[in-house]
């Protein structure tokens, strides 16, 4: 492994690191490097549980365009084998003969069972059995994030294990993780509602003022990924951008090792701004 350089930055109070040796490279094409098709495909999934979030999208995306082809058919259909060309005398009906109304029953039913009713089992049992089922023990890996106009203040427990002591480690924009961990990140706001968006981990969570929202993942691929925020929190909402990147156990052992170091010796104890964080809520 390249010898561990890291660059400390203090922007206020808060501390910036940068690990020039082991920053992991993007895997984000040029936008002019990519074709319509690539363009219009869900970012990478990168998380152990992604997919459910993509099956279940994919599954509601494709019963609607089913039912509206049917629809269709039947609007078009209709308008042809019953056109006044073809049809001299017109023929009334009001649609209240018994095979009219189990016509419309069956359809009721069918969109009802295979659209309304798959898709809330579904997700009841993803929640219940994954997205709600937070991971807890010595190998989680532990952050607490703040959101206010217009970035994301990250925060890491020190050699302590202890958040909001004197030996955190802070970033701003920052956010770093191991490939192969179970992560719990748990959130709030300074301001306005935000909403704390890992595209492709295929989760958010709303960070909201007074309130700690939780949510977990295991990332299953290394590189740097977008984090945004996906809720209209204000003029500059548009630049509220972060950057996940994802480390091998080795390289995020190392970056952590190195930023406590940094952080014991850096730190302003002193400053009250700087203790913005909060007990660990299991």
């Amino acid at each position: 492994m390249a010898d561990f350089c890291t660059v400390h930055i203090n922007i206020g109070n808060y501390m910036l690191f940068f690990d020039s040796a082991n920053a992991a490279t993007t895997n984000l094409e040029p936008v002019q490097q990519m074709s319509f098709w690539d363009r219009i495909q869900p970012p990478v999934d990168i998380s152990a549980n992604g997919h459910k979030i993509t099956d279940l999208f994919n599954y509601t995306t494709f019963m609607v365009i089913f039912f509206f082809v049917l629809v269709c058919i039947g609007i078009f259909g209709f308008s042809y084998f019953y056109s006044s060309k073809r049809n001299k005398k017109p023929y009334y009906t009001y649609g209240n003969k018994k095979s009219h109304k189990n016509a419309g029953l069956a359809f009721g039913m069918a969109v009802f069972i295979l659209i309304d009713c798959a898709i809330t089992i579904q997700s009841n049992n993803d929640l219940v059995d994954t997205f709600f089922n937070f991971p807890k023990g010595k190998e989680v890996v532990r952050v607490q994030v703040m959101a206010q106009q217009w970035l994301w203040k990250i925060r890491y427990p020190g050699a302590d294990n202890t958040f909001n002591t004197d030996d955190d480690v802070v970033t701003i924009n920052d956010l770093r993780l191991p490939i192969d961990k179970k992560v719990v990140v748990q959130l709030t706001s300074k301001d306005v509602i935000h909403s704390f968006y890992l595209p492709n981990v295929r989760q958010k969570r709303d960070a909201m003022p007074g309130r700690l929202s939780r949510i977990w993942f295991e990332l299953k691929k290394t590189g740097e990924f977008d984090i945004a925020c996906a809720e209209m929190c204000g003029t500059h909402h548009y630049i509220m951008k972060g950057k996940m990147t994802v480390y091998t156990k080795d390289e995020f052992d190392s970056w952590i090792d190195q930023a406590n170091k940094v952080a014991a010796s850096a730190n302003d104890t002193e400053d009250p701004d700087r203790y913005w964080g909060w007990k660990w809520q299991e």
